[in-house]
């Protein structure tokens, strides 16, 4: 059984972990790699890409593609322009019960990072629509924008950890919808990682990266406080 009593910051990926954007990053990635010659399905975008940063998740496609005849940064370009369209025509939610699973951390003085392989604008974007506010919500938000290297690197949480004044990562836990947001919990060595199935990738997807546990919604972390 999970022992949260010894964690004082959570940091909780945002996309099919906290926010509900039915995927349309993803599908937008689809969409854009199509527009430049290069079709695959959704479900290889959501394998290989999901949780990186965006150019990051287009190079490493388009390399395992072997597609060296499209420039990824002009996907990219692509991408950003689609994704803006997109976001602002798109209802965004979060899902049942995550809005009391985080009062009920901040009540227990659980510090609460968001972080995401999003730029800030993007992310800033998604958390207006939510009405998600810095010091009420949540308590700071870490972009891809924020840090020299993306997930699966740790630069993300130490920045958070940073900004939370925690220097102990045996008290962080790090949750995310993907295998990448469990490594980067990982190469930092939190005390709790979690993988969750509301978003990018199935559970056994999930498992291959071994996190402390696979739940099927975050408000299952509830239980254990």
């Amino acid at each position: 059984m999970m022992d949260l009593k010894t964690i004082k910051l959570v940091v909780f990926d945002m996309a099919g972990t906290t926010v509900n954007e039915d995927n349309v990053v993803y599908k937008t990635v689809t969409q854009a790699l199509e527009k430049h010659g290069c079709t695959v399905t959704l479900d290889y975008v959501l394998e290989h890409g999901a949780g990186k940063e965006k150019l990051t998740a287009i190079t490493d496609i388009l390399n395992l593609q072997q597609r060296n005849d499209i420039d990824p940064q002009a996907v990219f370009t692509d991408f950003k322009s689609l994704l803006e369209a997109a976001y602002h025509a798109l209802e965004v939610t979060t899902y049942t019960g995550m809005e009391t699973l985080l009062e009920t951390l901040r009540q227990k003085d659980i510090k609460i990072a968001l972080n995401t392989g999003y730029d800030n604008k993007t992310a800033t974007l998604l958390l207006d629509k939510m009405e998600w506010q810095a010091g009420s919500t949540y308590d700071v938000l870490v972009t891809a924008d924020d840090v020299e290297r993306g997930r699966p690197q740790p630069d993300m949480i130490l920045k958070a950890m940073e900004l939370c004044g925690i220097s102990d990562p045996s008290q962080v836990l790090k949750a995310g919808d993907s295998a990448i947001d469990i490594e980067e919990g990982k190469n930092v060595n939190c005390g709790i990682t979690i993988g969750v199935t509301t978003g990018a990738q199935t559970r056994e997807q999930l498992e291959l990266a071994q996190p402390t546990a696979v739940l099927d919604s975050l408000v299952e972390l509830k239980k254990y406080l």
